[in-house]
């Protein structure tokens, strides 16, 4: 069982690749490659003069590119089959797994035969109680929940034997490809990332696309919002416009709306002089996906009882459904209606025409929950949809056309900005990103770029009951530092137990436990006495720490040390952990809000 892969095998990987990058590029010996540590470097970084360039990547759920900056531009890499863009999935046939930059399938239905794992956009740092884990059932590989809490259990099938993975370690055997890609066409070795992720990522889910990256021997400059990516190359091509005019360039409001096959993201951002403000953020786990697997049970209403024990030949029948209403969702794009023709064996047959009409319908829930987005986002901007200059729709799922009629309808018909590919726009944001955070220098000022960044989801802690009090709100620019006042429940309370949480859900079980700690030796006094003050500070570079004093009224000083821990704590297993804590302190240990005397 392949319960993790050692770094070793990874180590093998990534030379693998190498190997497969140098001989159909023509370039060095394949054992002119090895893999250093973090701390060792070769003699080619060594003789370089330059600072090394960090490399934009936005691995989506469907699709993944890799972009760097060129000294003038943004560059797209290409793999050995003259591709931008690959497909984000990793194939388990062999000793040594392959993924979608090396390798290609010979069809479509290879990619469905149940060794190929793919989706884990979807699934990375979740836990088998979620919705989106519950609903990634109808893949055609093993995804297998307990209903308890803890991660879920992923296999692909290899010579009618389940071999188990994990999300990480499938995007770390994708990075070592990538990986190996750019360093074959930049001819130098890479280490630094700039990664794309989606804004509705908890930090548990962050800190596991960081996990993937350093098995994959990549060190994370930054985890980038996705419309922060492209928020901040609209900010440079509105800079570049400004100077080409010979002018300093008013302030321009953009709303971006980037929806791909896993999630769908909002942003409203102020550009001026190389300055992009994110003035609210909202995000969902909406996408392409939730289209595709609608109208699979539209086209096959009890497929989740035909597929429910995921043996080889259900795994085969769910890869034909899935191939046969992509492409007819994919030929909707372009035409009115389409001619569904798919024979899943024992006399079942799917001869349907869907006409477009009936395709909407069908995911009217997803184009609403799209709107809201949208609304939502312009109102904690508050802004009137009058007062957007610019409004850009990116990622797969731009090119369906109810999304952009639905995003032009909000906006009263006005015309799209036209100055990005869709498809490309995250990763080249990414790539400037990495200029500018590896400290390159451009002599035309194509690089004098700043993204004021804002944080995605509430933080806060359990009190007031069972709420979630938030300490630093959504949409909070960031850096950020701020805090809250406290106060015990019980006379005589000498210990508090602090849980944070990060969400936007009223109670606190309805939000993502980041952590907790207890704090002790608070001095005996009446209830509402003690002044216990609850700090959260959050640096550039999203770092969050949870700092907790103790203060008694008419002092100055602290009555007990200071407790400052470092946020995410909680590893696995965070739903047994709230409901642990629950069940052996209850109410005994919480917290209210101070309602301090005018």
């Amino acid at each position: 069982m392949l319960n993790s892969l050692p770094m070793f095998l990874l180590m093998i990987i990534y030379v693998k690749s190498m190997y497969e990058y140098d001989t159909k590029w023509g370039m060095a010996e394949p054992a002119a490659y090895t893999v250093a540590s973090d701390s060792e470097t070769t003699g080619e970084e060594k003789s370089s003069s330059f600072p090394e360039i960090a490399i934009g990547v936005d691995i989506g759920t469907s699709q993944c590119s890799v972009a760097v900056w060129n000294g003038s531009q943004v560059e797209l890499l290409k793999n050995t089959r003259n591709q931008k863009m690959m497909r984000s999935y990793v194939t388990f046939k062999d000793d040594i797994p392959s993924g979608g930059v090396s390798s290609q399938l010979s069809h479509e239905h290879e990619l469905l035969s149940g060794a190929t794992i793919f989706n884990m956009k979807r699934l990375i740092g979740r836990v088998d109680t979620d919705p989106v884990v519950h609903s990634s059932k109808t893949l055609p590989f093993l995804v297998q929940t307990l209903d308890i809490g803890v991660r879920p259990f992923i296999a692909a099938l290899v010579n009618n034997m389940w071999r188990s993975t994990t999300p990480e370690e499938v995007l770390a055997i994708f990075l070592v490809e990538l990986r190996a890609l750019a360093e074959a066409q930049l001819k130098r070795p890479i280490r630094n990332v700039v990664l794309t992720v989606p804004v509705s990522f908890s930090r548990f889910q962050l800190t596991r696309i960081e996990r993937a990256c350093a098995m994959a021997g990549l060190h994370v400059l930054r985890l980038m919002p996705e419309p922060t990516a492209v928020a901040l190359l609209y900010g440079q091509q509105q800079q570049q416009a400004s100077h080409d005019n010979m002018g300093s360039g008013s302030e321009k409001i953009a709303l971006i709306f980037n929806m791909g096959a896993g999630y769908c993201d909002v942003a409203v951002t102020a550009t001026a002089g190389g300055v992009s403000q994110i003035k609210s953020l909202a995000g969902s786990t909406i996408g392409g996906e939730d289209l595709l697997q609608n109208m699979m049970s539209h086209l096959l209403p009890d497929s989740e009882s035909l597929f429910k024990s995921h043996g080889v030949k259900e795994i085969k029948l769910m890869g034909l459904l899935r191939v046969a209403t992509q492409d007819a969702i994919h030929r909707l794009s372009s035409q009115t209606s389409v001619q569904v023709d798919v024979d899943l064996g024992d006399g079942l047959k799917i001869c349907k025409v869907v006409d477009r009409d009936e395709f909407e319908e069908v995911n009217k829930k997803v184009f609403k929950k799209c709107e809201s987005l949208i609304m939502q986002c312009l109102q904690d901007a508050k802004l009137e949809v009058e007062d957007v200059n610019d409004v850009i729709i990116v990622g797969g799922c731009s090119y369906v056309p109810k999304v952009k009629n639905l995003v032009t309808n909000i906006f009263k018909g006005k015309e799209l900005y036209k100055g990005m590919n869709p498809l490309e726009a995250a990763v080249c944001g990414a790539a400037v990103e990495g200029a500018v955070a590896s400290g390159i220098n451009d002599p035309f000022g194509n690089l004098d770029l700043l993204t004021i960044q804002a944080t995605p989801l509430a933080i806060g802690i359990r009190a007031d009951g069972n709420n979630f009090v938030p300490v630093i709100p959504r949409n909070t620019t960031m850096p950020a530092r701020k805090d809250v006042v406290f106060t015990t429940i019980r006379d005589n309370q000498t210990e508090a137990l602090i849980l944070v949480y990060e969400g936007e859900g009223k109670k606190a079980e309805e939000n993502h436990l980041l952590g907790y700690f207890k704090i002790v030796g608070i001095p005996a006094a009446p209830k509402g006495v003690p002044e216990i003050n609850v700090c959260m500070d959050i640096d550039a570079s999203n770092v969050l720490r949870v700092l907790v004093g103790v203060v008694m009224p008419g002092s100055r000083q602290p009555a007990i040390p200071v407790m400052e821990v470092r946020m995410p704590t909680v590893d696995d297993g965070h739903g047994w952990c709230a409901e642990s804590l629950n069940r052996t302190y209850g109410a005994t240990l919480d917290l209210v809000t101070l309602q301090k005397k005018a």
